[in-house]
C-alpha cells in the first residue's frame, strides 16, 4: 500500500474536542464477527448519542444496518456505565462526569456485496457505513480507524491516509470520509501503477480467471480518457478494490476508491471482460458524477432517513450512458461493439412495460421503496433510472451534437457541471441542471424535459439518431404472443412475470403459478418457446398450471408475435453531414458489416 500520512492535528486544539479512535479486530473470523472499540475522549455533554446509519451513500435504500450490531457495552475505565436505546439505530449512554468512555460492540458480517461487510477465514471488508457509530453534532471532528488483523499475514488496504504514530492505524478527516472509505483486510494480490503523476492501487480479493496485467492496462485507459474530460484528477491516490465471486455484478463509488465485484471466471470471454471494464469506467467516472457533482438533496447527507432527489437519472443515468462511451474512447472495443452494447441497453429499455407507467423523475425519487426491492409485477409498473437515464442522456447528446455540428455535446455538459458545482462541492438543484444543459445546448429545453422525464412519453430514438445515419431496427420474435417469462427451478417451472395486459395476464395466470402443460401436453421453460411455434396469433389453448397448489386449466387466446430485440443500423445512402457527425460521436464515418 501506498503510505500517505495524515495531517497531524494541533494538540492544542484537540484538548478541547472530543477525540475519537475506533479500533476493529476480527480474532475468530469464523465467526463473522467483527469485534469494534470506540475510545472517546473529552465528550462534553454528560449523555452520550450514537446513531449508527440506516443506509450508504450511492446505495438508495434504507438497510438497517443496526439488524447486524450486537453485545452493545459502555465502560468508563472499568466501571459500566448505563445505557439504553432511542430507536432502532440511536443509543445513549450516561456517561456522568467521566471524560474517557470506552464503547464495544460486534457487528455480524457475512453478506458479501459492495456496500455491506463480509468477514470469514478468507479476508474481512467492510463499510463505514455499516461499523461504524456517528456522533450526532461531531460529524467534522477527525478520526482513527487502527485495525487488528486476525493473522500477522494479513495486510490492510483502504483509501485513508496513514496514521504513522500507530500501526495498521489510519486517518479520516470527519465522518463523511470515515463512511466513504471501505477497508479490506487479509492476503489479497495487491498492485500498484501510476497514471498522470499518480499513484493508483488494485486489490483483488478472490480467485478467477482475471489478467490483472491486461485489467491494469485498460483500467489506465479508463483513467485518461475519464481524466481528460474533466481535465484533470481530482484525488492524490487512488484505490480499486475488486472482489472475484460467483455470479456476481456491483459497484459501489467513493471519491478515492471504489468497490467492485464481479464473476471470478468473467474476464476470458470478450463480453463479459468488456462488461467489466463498463463497470470500471462507471464507477470511476463517479468521482466527478455523484460524489463531487451531486444534487442539492444530496449536499450534506442524513444518515437517518432517505435522501430524496429527482436528479438520480443524471447521477446514475447520465454515468451509465458514459460507461459504455468510455471504453470505445480508451479503444478497448470499437464503435460497432458499442453499438451492439447501447442496442441491448435500448433493448431491455423497450422491452420493459414499466417504462409506460413511471415517469423518470418519479422513478429517481422512489428508489428507496421501488429500484432495490423488485417483485414480480416491477417489470410492469417501473423502470430504472439507471436505464432511462441512460436513455435521456443519449438522446440529450445527439440533439446537442446534431444542433451544433458536434462542435458540442454532453462532454460540455460534464465539464461546466464540475467547473459550477462540483469543484466546490455545492449541490445543484433540478432547475439548474436544466439550466446547464440548455446553456450548452443553446436551446429552450422544457417541452424535453417535461415529455421525457415527468411523464411517460415514448422517446422517439429515430428522430435523434437519423443526424447520424443510423436508425433502430426492431427484431420480433416468430412465436404468437402470451407475455409470461418461465424459469426452471428445483425441477418446477415457474412463472416469474406475467406482462400488464397480455394473453396470459387476461387469463388469470399469476407470477408464482407452476407451468404445466399445453393442450395436455407437458412443457418447460426451455421448450416454451418452440411449442408457442406450432400456433397463430388469435388460437385458443389450454394452458395447465398449479395456482397455490390448485390444478387450474385456463383458455388463453394468442396475440402478435412482440418485438424482442432492437439494433442500431445505418442507414442506407447516408449523407456526407450524416457521416461527418457519426465520426464526431463514435470516430468512424460507417459502420463495418
Amino acid at each position: 500500500m501506498t503510505e500517505v500520512t495524515a495531517p497531524r492535528p494541533d494538540s492544542r486544539v484537540q484538548e478541547r474536542l472530543p477525540t475519537i479512535h475506533y479500533q476493529v479486530a476480527m480474532p475468530q473470523p469464523e465467526t463473522h464477527l467483527f469485534e469494534v472499540t470506540l475510545q472517546l475522549v473529552n465528550y462534553p455533554a454528560p449523555i452520550l448519542d450514537l446513531k449508527l446509519p440506516v443506509w450508504t451513500p450511492g446505495s438508495y435504500l434504507v438497510r438497517e444496518y443496526a439488524k447486524n450490531l450486537q453485545d452493545f457495552a459502555a465502560f468508563a475505565a472499568d466501571e459500566p456505565l448505563r445505557w439504553w436505546k432511542k430507536s432502532k439505530n440511536h443509543w445513549q449512554v450516561d456517561k456522568s462526569n467521566f471524560s474517557e468512555l470506552t464503547i464495544r460492540y460486534r457487528v455480524f458480517a457475512n453478506e458479501l456485496s459492495v456496500r455491506t461487510n463480509h468477514l470469514d477465514v478468507t479476508h474481512g471488508y467492510f463499510n463505514g457505513a455499516a461499523l461504524f457509530f456517528r456522533l450526532p453534532g461531531w460529524e467534522k471532528q477527525p478520526i482513527r480507524v487502527t485495525i487488528v488483523p486476525p493473522y500477522p499475514e494479513w495486510q490492510v488496504t483502504t483509501a485513508l491516509p496513514v496514521d504513522a504514530d500507530t500501526s495498521n492505524t489510519f486517518y479520516a478527516a470527519d465522518f463523511d470520509t470515515l463512511v466513504d472509505s471501505p477497508f479490506e483486510i487479509g492476503s489479497h494480490q495487491l498492485y500498484h501503477f501510476e497514471v498522470l503523476g499518480k499513484p493508483h492501487e488494485l486489490a483483488i480479493w478472490g480467485q478467477g480467471n482475471i489478467q490483472p496485467k491486461r485489467v491494469i492496462s485498460d483500467i489506465e485507459k479508463v483513467i485518461q480518457v475519464e481524466a481528460k474530460l474533466f481535465d484533470g484528477l481530482p484525488y492524490e491516490r487512488y484505490l480499486f478494490l475488486l472482489h472475484l465471486f460467483h455470479q456476481a455484478y456491483g459497484g459501489l463509488e467513493h471519491k478515492n476508491s471504489c468497490s467492485l465485484i464481479y464473476q471470478r471466471f468473467g474476464f476470458n470471454a470478450q463480453d463479459k471482460y468488456e462488461r467489466f471494464m463498463q463497470l470500471v469506467a462507471h464507477e470511476f467516472f463517479h468521482l466527478w458524477n455523484v460524489k463531487r457533482i451531486r444534487p442539492k438533496a444530496l449536499e450534506v447527507f442524513d444518515y437517518d432517513q432517505e435522501n430524496y432527489t429527482p436528479s438520480l437519472w443524471f447521477c446514475e443515468g447520465t454515468t451509465s450512458y458514459y460507461d459504455l462511451l468510455i471504453p470505445l474512447r480508451a479503444g478497448i472495443y470499437d464503435a460497432k461493439t458499442y453499438l451492439n452494447n447501447l442496442s441491448k441497453e435500448i433493448t431491455r429499455f423497450l422491452t420493459t412495460p414499466g417504462r409506460k407507467v413511471q415517469p423518470l423523475s418519479e422513478s429517481s425519487f422512489d428508489a428507496w421503496i421501488k429500484l432495490y426491492r423488485p417483485d414480480a409485477n416491477s417489470g410492469n409498473t417501473q423502470i430504472s433510472y439507471y436505464l432511462k437515464g441512460e436513455m435521456v442522456s443519449l438522446l440529450l447528446d445527439l440533439l446537442i451534437r446534431a444542433k451544433h455540428g458536434n462542435k458540442r455535446s454532453l462532454d460540455d455538459v460534464m465539464r461546466q457541471m464540475w467547473q459550477q458545482f462540483g469543484k466546490a462541492e455545492v449541490g445543484f438543484t433540478p432547475e439548474q441542471l436544466q439550466a446547464v444543459i440548455e446553456s450548452v445546448a443553446r436551446i429552450d429545453l422544457g417541452s424535453f424535459f417535461e415529455r421525457y422525464l415527468n411523464s411517460t412519453e415514448e422517446l422517439p430514438f429515430n428522430d435523434y439518431f437519423a443526424p447520424f445515419g443510423l436508425q433502430l431496427a426492431a427484431e420480433t420474435e416468430e412465436e404468437p404472443y402470451l407475455g409470461v417469462k418461465v424459469n426452471t427451478e428445483n425441477g418446477r417451472e415457474i412463472i416469474k412475470f406475467v406482462e400488464t395486459g397480455s394473453p396470459a395476464q387476461q387469463a388469470g395466470i399469476d407470477p408464482g403459478d407452476e407451468l404445466l402443460a399445453i393442450n395436455g401436453i407437458k412443457v418447460s421453460a426451455n421448450n416454451l418457446s418452440d411449442r408457442l411455434k406450432d400456433f397463430q396469433p388469435n388460437d385458443t389453448i389450454q394452458v395447465a398450471v398449479f395456482h397455490q397448489d390448485l390444478l387450474r386449466l385456463v383458455t388463453v387466446t394468442l396475440a402478435d408475435p412482440h418485438a424482442i430485440r432492437y439494433q442500431v443500423i445505418s442507414l442506407h445512402n447516408s449523407d456526407s453531414v450524416q457521416q461527418e457527425n457519426l465520426a464526431g460521436w463514435l470516430g468512424v464515418q460507417k459502420l463495418l458489416a
